[in-house]
């Protein structure tokens, strides 16, 4: 469980503990919760609160409230590939930066990055049976219980914009390259505590809606649309190496696809040189 602010609503954290008894199966798809006055009751808050806290996981597409029958765990949503040519690949030097509108004009402001602009680690959970780790480990052919995992939020114009999860396989992480806080690029760090050089194996576009964690990261409502990068980077030889799970606020940043280089028929939507 994400470690709350003080400030956190009491709503919110009764929020967290219901997505918790989900995501444990505890609640599983397509089951009914139960009701506002038995929760009431379980957790010791007031009607007000439980509702409160099911309209944001309603929000987060995590729950569905059908008026006068109950409130339903939501199944997982259908997801759509978009393969990318072979061709595309490229060495994996941490790009997500650059794909950021980072010379975008943000409202009411000057264009350009601000001081605290960067990735920094959020935290480093340990990896267990959510669905993330089981997809992780599932990608990188390996057992949940082979993998450790970190997460970070990168920050452009004074905004945290992105929140990435990453997954390789290996022992606990040295406590430096996970302490909360760490600035870095972490897709360079990985590499380079595992000796490594990564190259892009394959990557992934879809978009969610935020859950708890993410849109308490970014600083969003629960349900804003989320763009979503995922995929494998690779060793030179093939061996998966590490999958990351990135989610980028929607409103601040799109993906373009070139197939073309610099020169040959112009730079493509909002390209730039650097």
């Amino acid at each position: 469980m994400a470690t709350h602010r003080s400030d956190t609503p009491l709503y919110r954290r009764l929020a967290r503990q219901l997505q918790e008894r989900v995501d444990a199966g505890t609640y599983p798809a397509g089951s009914r919760l139960p009701s506002e006055p038995e929760l009431s009751a379980e957790f010791g808050v007031n009607r007000l609160t439980v509702r409160q806290a099911v309209a944001d996981l309603e929000r987060a597409a995590v729950l569905e409230i059908r008026r006068g029958v109950g409130t339903f765990v939501r199944p997982p949503a259908v997801r759509v590939s978009i393969a990318v040519d072979p061709r595309s690949q490229r060495f994996d030097l941490g790009s997500v930066h650059r794909s950021l509108p980072l010379d975008a004009e943000p409202p009411g402001g000057t264009a350009g990055t601000v001081e605290g602009d960067g990735e920094v680690v959020v935290a480093a959970p340990p990896v267990g049976g959510s669905a993330e780790d089981d997809e992780a480990a599932r990608h990188l052919g390996r057992s949940t219980g082979e993998l450790a995992r970190v997460d970070t939020v990168i920050r452009i114009g004074g905004r945290p914009r992105v929140v990435n999860s990453y997954w390789v396989p290996s022992g606990p992480l040295p406590a430096e390259l996970v302490r909360p806080g760490r600035p870095g690029n972490m897709v360079l760090a990985l590499a380079g505590a595992a000796g490594v050089e990564l190259e892009y194996d394959w990557r992934a576009f879809g978009a969610i809606g935020a859950d708890l964690t993410d849109a308490e990261l970014l600083g969003v409502p629960p349900g804003t649309p989320l763009l979503v990068r995922e995929g494998v980077s690779c060793t030179p030889d093939g061996a998966p190496a590490l999958y990351v799970r990135r989610r980028i606020d929607g409103s601040s940043a799109r993906f373009v696809l070139h197939y073309r280089e610099p020169g040959a028929g112009g730079l493509g939507p909002n390209r730039t040189t650097r």
